[in-house]
């Protein structure tokens, strides 16, 4: 009843039990309490481990493992009639306590605790065979069925002339069981004879059949494996889209009408430029897509106010949490201030130590928040000064090109005169050249001399010209550059009147526009400019264009002041 109960007890904690043999036992199940550690040791001590809790720690520090089984129960072996079960792998360094196996035909003896244990070769892969030897002479195959068939279920034996076979079982882990009689030595009956007796050795075996069921099986892992991660792959990847049908007149007609749609214009223009890139287009359909295509040109304005209106939505947005964020930082500096309130002498002397303390955190914690938050608004405000600043930096970029392309274009112009007048001076010398060496076999020497003064004073009076000619253009630019810095003051002037006029206006007077006078010094500044004007003679259009503003024509009233019409 002991042995029934302890095996029991072990069948509750987890150990797997041989489905071919069951336990009959005439008391009812009882379980071990786990609050008991003096019973759990000896349950432990009887499977030969050392006793371990729960937690994995000894529950008994003072066990000796030297001081055998407990008094009157007999030790408990896994080939134990009734029970079909092996203990789970044991250390190698845990010394190990086999005990006598009896079966019907033979008795097995187990090996010396002191050995070491039977060395065993690599296990295949699959392996479900195993090889043993040391099998007595006049065993048969009956006797190594009823030794190893506790292990599990046979498949075949077969069985050599030389006292060694080879056994299949059905799963790997019965080649576990198996290994577990190594070593130990078996006898025949009662008998003493040496062909009745030998010593196991039981060793994995490596077997066609056993790596061709393996291949198997792991061919078979491995295409589960595809099929899920296809499977997989099937249920992220994105729908298809659906076939676009050929074009006739029929489908034509349906997509005009969704080109008209708002809501379904994306698939319809989809249709559309698949039928285009098909090469549908002919010359008896090219009415009809030229009226899809208009009807898809007509939807660009609504593209483009909807932008438009996302965009006002943004920037509306923007300024929300522009607004609560700075709402948000007036309420942190009230918070603060409260604290450096509290945090002077007048009131600081009553707060107790804790509560310094922890005002201190309080106020350091919402600084450095608040410093957060003003960085985030400042960023946001900078962010928009950068944009205003890029929008008046093209804008100034774009008229400065404008201005550079019209003075490099007069340049330009000037430079090409000149180079003409060079040319020309140019042919006249090769020309008198030419007609003094013709003159020279006719005439005498004094003649040359003559005429050779005459080209040179002529040259002279060319590079004379030219540089004159240069230090007009560059006087003449001087005097664009002037005129249209005179040009911007006046304009600068002029907005200054505009806005007192605007502020005579605001204080409900009402003067007169016609008598309004002007200042002295806007008076000198344009008779200044007009004169520079008559002297510009050579180009009297381009000043005339840049002295007098189309926008703000001026005229000389009764008394001789400038005066605008408004």
């Amino acid at each position: 009843m002991q042995r029934d109960f302890i095996w029991l007890w072990v069948y509750e904690i987890g150990f797997a039990a041989d489905n071919s043999r069951t336990l009959n036992v005439d008391s009812t199940a009882m379980t071990l309490p786990m609050s008991d550690p003096t019973a759990w040791a000896t349950a432990m001590n009887n499977l030969g481990m050392t006793p371990l809790g729960i937690a994995g720690q000894p529950i008994l520090p003072d066990f000796d493992p030297a001081l055998g089984m407990m008094t009157g129960i007999p030790p408990i072996t896994p080939m134990m009639p009734g029970l079909g079960i092996v203990p789970p792998p044991i250390p190698p360094d845990m010394p190990v306590v086999k005990e006598i196996i009896h079966c019907k035909s033979c008795t097995l003896f187990p090996p010396n605790p002191n050995l070491p244990p039977p060395a065993t070769r690599e296990r295949p892969p699959g392996c479900k065979t195993v090889f043993v030897g040391g099998l007595p002479e006049n065993g048969t195959e009956q006797i190594i069925v009823e030794v190893f068939e506790q292990c599990g279920e046979i498949i075949a034996i077969r069985k050599s002339k030389k006292n060694f076979c080879h056994i299949r079982f059905a799963e790997e882990y019965m080649v576990d069981k198996a290994l577990y009689l190594s070593g130990y030595r078996i006898r025949l009956g009662s008998s003493t004879d040496k062909k009745d007796t030998g010593r196991l050795h039981v060793d994995f075996a490596q077997a066609r059949d056993d790596l061709y069921e393996w291949e198997c099986k792991q061919r078979m892992l491995a295409r589960e494996e595809r099929h899920r991660r296809r499977m997989e792959e099937e249920r992220l990847r994105p729908p298809s889209p659906p076939p676009v049908v050929h074009y006739s007149d029929h489908e034509c007609s349906i997509v005009a009408e969704k080109l008209k749609d708002d809501s379904k214009f994306s698939e319809a223009v989809q249709t559309l430029l698949t039928w285009i890139e098909r090469g549908e287009v002919n010359r008896r359909s090219a009415n009809n897509f030229y009226s899809m295509i208009q009807s898809a040109n007509s939807h660009v304005r609504r593209l483009v106010n909807e932008k438009a209106a996302h965009e006002k939505d943004m920037e509306e947005a923007k300024e929300k949490f522009k607004q609560a964020l700075s709402g948000i930082l007036i309420q942190f500096e009230q918070i603060v201030a409260v604290y450096h309130s509290a945090s002077k002498q007048k009131a600081w002397d009553h707060f107790t130590k804790a509560q310094r303390k922890n005002i201190s955190v309080w106020c350091k914690q919402a600084e450095e928040i608040r410093n957060i938050h003003n960085d985030e608004l400042m960023g946001i405000r900078r962010e928009e000064e950068m944009e205003m600043s890029d929008d008046e930096i093209e804008e100034t970029t774009e008229t400065k090109e404008t201005e550079e392309s019209v003075s490099q274009a007069e340049a330009l112009k000037e430079e090409n005169d000149s180079l003409r007048w060079q040319l020309d001076a140019y042919r006249n010398e090769v020309e008198l050249l030419k007609q003094e060496q013709g003159k020279a076999h006719r005439e005498d020497d004094p003649n040359k001399e003559q005429q050779l003064k005459l080209l040179q004073q002529a040259l002279q009076g060319m590079q004379q010209h030219l540089l004159k000619v240069q230090e007009e253009y560059k006087r003449k630019e001087a005097e664009l550059e002037k005129v249209k810095d005179d040009k911007l003051q006046v304009e600068k002037m002029l907005e200054n009147l505009k806005e007192k006029k605007e502020e005579i206006r605001s204080s409900d007077q009402e003067p007169e526009i016609n008598n309004a006078t002007v200042p002295r010094e806007l008076l000198l500044f344009i008779s200044g400019t007009q004169l520079r004007k008559m002297q510009c003679i050579q180009a009297p259009g381009m000043f005339a264009s840049t002295v007098t503003s189309p926008r703000v024509p001026l005229r000389t009233g009764s008394l001789g002041v400038v005066e605008t019409n408004d």
